[in-house]
């Protein structure tokens, strides 16, 4: 008898999905920020850990103008890293081990406030693709963004970054095939939020997944903006998502749009495994 319970249990657990044996481990790097990055966070975490996808760990920098030698997260430690960082520079030996971590494999996801950070970082600039504000411009690489249906690399002068009025907008999936937008709505609308606009980067081996149109009587450019996006550098997977703004209040519409969070969870996946095997939630937006 104790032999086929024994046999029983052993079959029911190599049925069992692999993240319910041995979940995703992810870094959410985090620490400075111009947004309120105790929120997001927190929320992130939240998201993360709930889902029963993923085991997360947090790795908080020191304060402004702190002792940034001695935060040394152990990146390679993580199938995937959230970035949610916008502040001072990281040590030498820090970049080394990040960018040894995504060469050789490691998934980033690139969240929101994030594509603000480390202006004048090269590499860092190739592995988010586009970023915003922090003194970028036309040396930063072009804008990029879909005027009429095409892609455009605007070698335009001018600063990087900007975004209009607090609101809620429409996002448009432009690759349906594509793990992480697979199933989604071709347009769905997105919970109050900032969009941004007038990003510009190197945009090196970039592939826009959806966009949302920056109107000008939201004080926008007129144009389709990218939102959500992929990346690859070395042998890594970039997730980079613009949406998802956190403030100082307990009611974070964008950050908890039922919207941001499958995207987030299902390109945080796509980042440490290349494959989503997360089913678009019945309480997705709608258009």
């Amino acid at each position: 008898m104790k032999i086929k319970n024994l046999i029983l249990t052993l079959c029911m657990l190599a049925c069992l999905p692999a993240w319910a044996k041995d979940p995703i481990r992810v870094l959410v790097v985090t620490g400075q920020n111009n947004h309120y990055w105790r929120q997001s966070t927190n929320i992130l975490v939240g998201y993360l850990n709930q889902s029963d996808l993923f085991k997360a760990d947090v790795a908080i920098s020191p304060p402004e103008k702190g002792n940034m030698e001695i935060f040394k997260p152990k990146f390679s430690d993580y199938k995937a890293v959230v970035l949610d960082y916008n502040g001072d520079a990281w040590s030498d030996e820090t970049k080394a081990a990040f960018l040894e971590y995504v060469k050789n494999g490691g998934g980033v996801v690139v969240y929101h406030a994030a594509n603000n950070a480390f202006a004048d970082w090269r590499e860092f600039n190739e592995i988010i693709g586009l970023g915003g504000w922090g003194g970028r411009n036309e040396n930063s690489g072009p804008y990029v963004y879909y005027k009429d249906g095409k892609l455009v690399r605007d070698e335009s002068k001018g600063h990087g970054g900007s975004h209009g009025t607090f609101h809620s907008y429409k996002v448009k999936t432009i690759v349906k095939d594509h793990p992480i937008t697979k199933g989604l709505p071709e347009i769905w609308t997105h919970a109050p939020d900032e969009l941004y606009d007038r990003l510009r980067g190197p945009a090196l081996n970039l592939t826009v997944l959806a966009t949302a149109f920056s109107a000008k009587d939201t004080r926008g450019t007129d144009r389709d903006e990218p939102v959500l996006m992929t990346i690859s550098w070395g042998k890594g997977r970039i997730f980079h998502t613009v949406l998802g703004h956190a403030g100082a209040s307990l009611s974070n519409s964008a950050i908890e749009c039922p919207g941001f969070i499958a995207t987030f969870l299902r390109g945080t996946e796509w980042a440490a495994t290349g494959k989503v095997t997360q089913k678009v939630p019945a309480d997705f937006p709608k258009q």
